[in-house]
């Protein structure tokens, strides 16, 4: 087995360092890619109608300034009164949940304090300037984005002299902390791209503590392996579960870690899983579509699990876009007469793109015609191009919390499977992938009933079989309230959950005092309505959704061969795709 990535071994993160790293992690999404190559023009082109817009309104410009002005005259009051031993109220406080201002020199210490507040109140100006040119809704999204990317860049905790936490450390260790940090930023300027690094990955082994449940590659085309996971019960149930991951990253955010795996936590619940894993990308898949996808990926799985198992029909667990294409594939199937979908799980997956959270702000003609551009150079969307833009989106997370830790502090980044999984990128057909981002988020043509798949048009309200639909509270590419909407677009009997955690740390949710899942028997047309009426359990999803398959899955017997005649085994999983 390799490495996920090759790298020196570093020391031990403390226990702090990991929560922050998994902080981090549940703002990791397949669907970052989307974004990469967003021409920073375009920001700046909604900056400058951002003021020329503000021009307009002298009024409410001279209203900002004035604020501003206040808030900085009480500031610096406040801040001579603590100076001398009063206690006075801040004018902005910062966000309890800034991890940035955590420290309690920015209360205690009247120059840490005004420092403080006076960046608070300057980037509210900045905030209340764009507000001023009343923009259009996807202008005013990108002008706001520019703002807070570029305030969050100019924050005082970026900078050693004016981060009294890491003046801390550096005092404590006499400096040592100030060599080390000098020392990664040069490493990571030569070595990584001139980003700080958020994850030692060398402590990670696919098909050893990831991607670990034992499996065997049961059939190879030239788009995907498919993977027969070895029964860990003596009885299974009769209908086989077939994993359709995205392919933005790969398969094993389905299989992260043993105790950590949604596909062993299956397993061990008596089903027969299979799951798809896909090749990545290079130039010559450049031409590959979504038909493709669908019919070398979707269909041939489906056509080898019933072939190896005997049954008619397969479950089927989807992930993001993964889940999208279950949908598509279930639709496709239902128009052509075929009942081969016994139920559907669609975990974080919008089929409703109206309302896609932030990535919309984003999708306009402009950027996904450059993103076009980009993608025709190479015939591919680039794993690390995503992987850049994607931390942009979060960059108090994922870019300046590294900043600190690692440059300012000498920190050492800790070792974490889902900021590992994450680094292990993949690439895009450009093809496919200019189809996906036109058909779903700019003309929601699934939704809408338009889309077509193999010259068939889809009709979601076809799709007739149970489905299990998994949300996360605090997903913000997904959001629960749009995922929501496939409870009216499918034609069956749909349980809707919501469930703590983001993106990724939603998927990733084996059984933890910490856990919670919502759940109602009524779908209302209204996702408050929903959660108003819906009941909070202490328990992962995953517990819930065992309980749900079982009464569908069918009868306990004797578990399957691995493989057949037709379809040998070929090799040991996690197989070579996921290597790539």
């Amino acid at each position: 087995m390799v490495d996920v990535r090759s790298r020196e071994p570093v020391p031990d993160e403390t226990a702090a360092s990991a929560e922050v790293a998994r902080s981090a992690a549940s703002a990791l999404a397949p669907e970052a890619g989307a974004l990469v190559d967003v021409d920073p023009a375009l920001f700046g082109r909604a900056l400058a109608r951002a003021a020329v817009g503000a021009a307009r309104r002298p009024a409410a410009v001279a209203e900002a300034g004035i604020k501003c002005a206040v808030d900085l005259t009480r500031a610096t009051l406040s801040t001579a009164l603590r100076a001398l031993g009063q206690s006075a109220p801040a004018p902005l406080p910062p966000d309890g949940a800034d991890r940035r201002f955590a420290d309690p020199a920015w209360e205690d210490n009247p120059a840490f304090f005004w420092l403080c507040q006076s960046y608070l109140v300057f980037r509210r100006l900045a905030e209340d300037l764009v507000a001023a040119g009343e923009l259009d809704e996807p202008t005013r999204a990108k002008a706001t984005f520019a703002v807070s990317l570029l305030a969050d860049a100019l924050a005082p905790t970026n900078l050693l002299l004016t981060n009294p936490t890491a003046l801390k450390r550096a005092f404590d260790t006499g400096g040592q902390s100030v060599l080390l940090g000098a020392r990664n930023c040069l490493d990571d300027l030569r070595h990584n791209g001139g980003r700080p690094r958020q994850v030692d990955a060398s402590p990670f082994q696919l098909g050893e503590n990831m991607a670990a449940t034992t499996s065997k590659v049961v059939f190879r085309n030239e788009l995907i392996e498919l993977l027969q996971y070895l029964p860990q019960t003596d009885e299974v149930h009769a209908v086989p579960l077939l994993a359709s991951p995205p392919w933005i990253n790969k398969y094993y955010i389905m299989d992260l870690a043993p105790g950590r795996s949604l596909i062993e936590w299956a397993v061990r619940q008596g089903r027969t899983v299979f799951a798809i894993s896909y090749r990545n990308p290079d130039a010559s898949m450049s031409g590959i579509t979504m038909d493709d996808y669908s019919t070398d990926g979707m269909r041939a799985a489906l056509d080898a699990v019933s072939e190896i198992t005997g049954s008619e029909t397969v479950d089927i667990l989807g992930v993001c876009l993964g889940g999208a294409l279950a949908a598509m594939t279930a639709a496709q199937l239902a128009g052509s007469g075929e009942d081969r979908i016994g139920t559907l799980t669609l975990i974080n997956t919008l089929l409703d793109y109206s309302e896609p959270g932030v990535l919309g702000c984003f999708l306009d003609e402009g950027t996904i015609a450059k993103l076009e551009r980009r993608m025709a150079r190479k015939g591919y969307l680039d794993g690390a191009d995503m992987a850049g833009t994607f931390n942009a989106l979060r960059a108090n997370d994922l870019i300046f919390n590294y900043v600190t830790s690692r440059w300012l502090m000498g920190k050492q980044p800790p070792a974490f499977d889902l900021l590992a999984w994450n680094e292990d990128a993949t690439r895009l057909p450009a093809a496919m992938h200019s189809w996906y981002l036109r058909s779903c988020y700019v003309e929601n043509q699934l939704a809408e009933g338009t889309m077509e798949l193999g010259g068939q048009r889809l009709d979601l309200s076809t799709v007739k079989p149970d489905t299990y639909v998994v949300a996360a509270e605090r997903d913000h590419i997904v959001p629960w309230r749009s995922s929501y909407r496939t409870t009216g677009l499918l034609g069956g009997d749909v349980r809707y959950v919501l469930a703590s955690g983001g993106h990724i740390a939603g998927i990733v949710s084996p059984p933890d005092p910490k856990a919670w899942v919502m759940t109602s028997d009524e779908n209302p047309p209204n996702a408050e309505e929903w959660r108003r009426a819906a009941t909070r359990k202490g328990e992962s999803w995953w517990e819930d959704w065992a309980r749900w398959m079982a009464d569908r899955a069918g009868p306990l017997g004797k578990p399957p061969r691995v493989g057949c005649r037709r379809h040998p085994v070929l090799a040991d999983g996690p197989g070579e795709y996921v290597l790539g």
